[in-house]
């Protein structure tokens, strides 16, 4: 899977600590100034799945490859981006690279850390960046236009319906209501590949201070209010990073202690996987038990092609059994001998958590 999310949000809220985090080592500078970040710092970051250990600690695997999900982490946008201000133009270009926008915003206060500003106000915030992207997309959908005027293709006429969109300031959720008898999916594909940045999936992170993680506060329940409808992840993400060098066990006791019950970086993976319409199959035996990232809706042969492409091209069926069948039956031996193990064919759709076992042909490559 190539699927990518960037990290955006105002310069000095937090998206580099994030990353650092996530990546449980510095990579990116923090520091408090703005543009610490220029050019995007990128990573694959493991998936933290409990199913795997489950199926691990059942077949007494040596080792658990979690599935992986490639993060970035992008400069602070500010006011005027879309016209160029503070490296607007580069940033922009950056976030055109990725699939998914997971929107990092302030919710702490600090007089030790500066805000673009001069205050936080997260709902400010957030429409600043939406604003600046919906500004940009207006420039690109114009000169595409103009560029293609001649044109008499179903192209010209998305370009030109969706521009008039934004200009009369609707959703995307409106716009794809309002085309519901066209292909969306193709609409959305085609504007995403001419640059276009409002049309990319998006959730927001809430970066609070570690003393009000556990009970909120005033931001975190104005950008809910605000944004009723959007997924909003709360973190303390300045704890998470002066945790990070604890052994895994420790760090999770630690923040519960702070009233952390999940983590919230786990959090933010696990829902921007989700969001990418990415799923996870298994497989599983004495030398590890490892997850495979697919696209929602791929047959058996796409995702034994993930394995190896030898696994797609000679594929002969999938022996498969759900995860919760194998929890239950305690093992690949008992659940096959309980005639639970499934043989599919080409044509299966594999679901998450899916454990697979792939035959196939070895074919003869043409000399």
């Amino acid at each position: 899977m190539s699927l990518s999310c960037g990290f955006v949000g105002l310069p000095n809220v937090g998206k580099s600590t994030i990353f650092n985090v996530i990546m449980k080592k510095v990579v990116a500078e923090s520091s408090n100034y703005p543009f610490c970040t220029i050019e995007p710092n990128k990573g694959s970051v493991p998936i933290k799945d409990d199913r795997l250990n489950n199926l691990s600690k059942i077949e007494n695997s040596a080792k658990v490859i979690f599935p992986t999900l490639e993060c970035v982490d992008i400069a602070g946008l500010v006011k005027g981006a879309s016209k160029g201000d503070g490296l607007g133009n580069k940033f922009l270009s950056h976030i055109r690279q990725i699939d998914l926008i997971v929107h990092v915003v302030r919710c702490f206060d600090s007089e030790e850390i500066i805000h673009v500003h001069g205050k936080v106000d997260p709902v400010f915030d957030v429409d600043l960046i939406n604003t600046e992207l919906v500004f940009a997309d207006i420039e690109v959908l114009e000169k595409w236009i103009k560029k293609n005027k001649a044109l008499k293709t179903k192209e010209i006429d998305w370009a030109k319906s969706y521009l008039k969109h934004i200009n009369e300031n609707k959703s995307l959720d409106q716009f794809k209501e309002d085309n519901k008898d066209k292909n969306t999916e193709e609409i959305m594909s085609w504007l995403k590949s001419i640059g276009i940045l409002s049309v990319l999936p998006r959730f927001y992170v809430a970066n609070m201070s570690e003393d009000e993680i556990k009970n909120g506060n005033k931001y975190f329940e104005e950008l809910k209010a605000a944004y009723p409808n959007e997924v909003v992840i709360p973190i303390a993400a300045k704890l998470e990073e002066e945790l990070m060098s604890m052994p895994d066990d420790d760090y999770r006791e630690m923040l519960r202690e702070f009233g952390v019950k999940k983590i919230g970086l786990d959090f933010v993976l696990s829902t921007a996987y989700k969001f990418l319409g990415l799923e996870s199959f298994f497989t599983v035996g004495p030398k590890e038990a490892r997850g495979w990232t697919i696209k929602k809706g791929y047959k058996a042969p796409e995702a034994a092609g993930v394995i190896h492409t030898d696994f797609r091209d000679g594929f002969i069926c999938a022996e498969v059994i759900s995860y919760e069948e194998f929890i239950s039956c305690e093992g690949y031996v008992p659940a096959k001998e309980k005639g639970k193990i499934r043989k599919e064919g080409k044509d299966y759709v594999v679901s998450d958590g899916d454990v697979c076992n792939f035959r196939f042909n070895v074919l003869k490559k043409p000399k």
